[in-house]
């Protein structure tokens, strides 16, 4: 592999340039079953060499673990990171294998106390919306965050899976410098509407699960009898079963394109992705999960692939042909209320 550094790409249209690709680090404390700690230490470090700069976590991944895990590191290279965190899905302490969205101000100053306790830093770079509450008007949501801005607590605004409405009530409050929602090759509706608006708006788009949670790797075939119980896959419809079995299908052209260009069906996969940002006229960083540094390196990678119009072609019907929801519940999903 390869030493070079990835491109950058702007965060925002007053934001810092960031590595064109991001690392999702969920995984390293959950959803995806066994963890290696100290793997995942050296993919964060491997990741950094690489130029990848924007680290994204949560405070609903491992009910905080996420965030703590990963301090030591943001500490360690803090001037050369970009550290993006997220607040909405509250953990009822009666049942902590549920997810409630939360939107409304005490949640939210709470929830940032927390993160920045937990992360040990004094500003988080990229604060997101992680989910819509609904009952709560987005231009209340945003007034609170603007005002977590303006302390110094944090640096700049990010919404995660909201409409092209909601982004634009929401930018109307304040700057919205990043989106992040769900784009691969299998899963494509923000295209529709929400980034044209993104675009119009100077936002960022950050894809997540880019590589359709591994399904896109060929890294397992059927959620249900590959991964282990306590893997989150095994709960999404369109990893197990006829659902699976019917979308494993729709990776040959992936694998086809693959060999045409020498490299890992998954290269072609974030390659896609990464060349949306041409497609598009905006800025896309997707943040590729892993707790790999040989994976890390495979993404980053991907960054220097080159598709054809003639590849293009071949991989545009994917999409539309994908059998089963994201999720089980999509009114989690900017999709559901579109």
């Amino acid at each position: 592999m390869t030493d070079r550094r990835i491109p950058t790409a702007p965060l925002g249209e007053h934001g810092p340039e960031v590595g064109v690709q991001g690392l999702g680090c969920m995984g390293m404390s959950f959803a995806y079953g066994p963890r290696d700690a100290d793997a995942s230490r050296a993919t964060l470090e491997r990741a950094l060499e690489l130029g990848v700069t924007l680290f994204d976590t949560a405070d609903a991944y491992g009910a905080g673990e996420n965030e703590r895990f990963l301090s030591p590191f943001f500490k360690a290279h803090r001037d050369d990171l970009v550290i993006a965190t997220k607040f909405a899905l509250s953990i009822p302490p009666e049942d902590p294998t549920r997810r409630v969205i939360r939107n409304d101000a005490p949640y939210i100053r709470e929830a940032v106390e927390a993160s920045l306790r937990r992360l040990d830093v004094d500003v988080i770079d990229l604060y997101y919306m992680h989910r819509r509450d609904v009952s709560v008007p987005i231009e209340d949501t945003v007034g609170v965050m603007a005002e977590l801005v303006r302390e110094g607590k944090v640096k700049q605004l990010g919404l995660s899976e909201v409409t092209a409405a909601e982004l634009r009530a929401a930018h109307g409050v304040h700057p919205i410098a990043a989106v992040q929602s769900e784009w691969s090759l299998f899963s494509r509706d923000i295209e529709a509407q929400v980034v044209p608006a993104a675009r119009e708006l100077g936002v960022t788009l950050v894809p997540y699960s880019p590589l359709g949670r591994g399904f896109l790797t060929g890294s397992f075939a059927d959620a249900a009898t590959d991964l282990t119980d306590g893997d989150f896959r095994r709960r999404q419809p369109r990893y197990h079963g006829a659902n699976a079995a019917a979308n494993a299908v729709l990776l040959e052209p992936i694998r086809e394109v693959a060999e045409a260009h020498s490299v890992t069906p998954a290269q072609i996969a974030l390659g896609w992705v990464q060349q949306q940002s041409r497609v598009h006229g905006l800025p896309v960083v997707p943040i590729p999960g892993t707790c790999k540094p040989g994976r890390v390196e495979e993404n980053a990678a991907a960054t220097a692939v080159e598709l054809t119009a003639q590849d293009m072609a071949l991989l545009e019907p994917i999409a539309g042909k994908v059998a089963g929801d994201r999720y089980a519940d999509m009114s989690f999903a900017s999709a559901g209320r579109e």
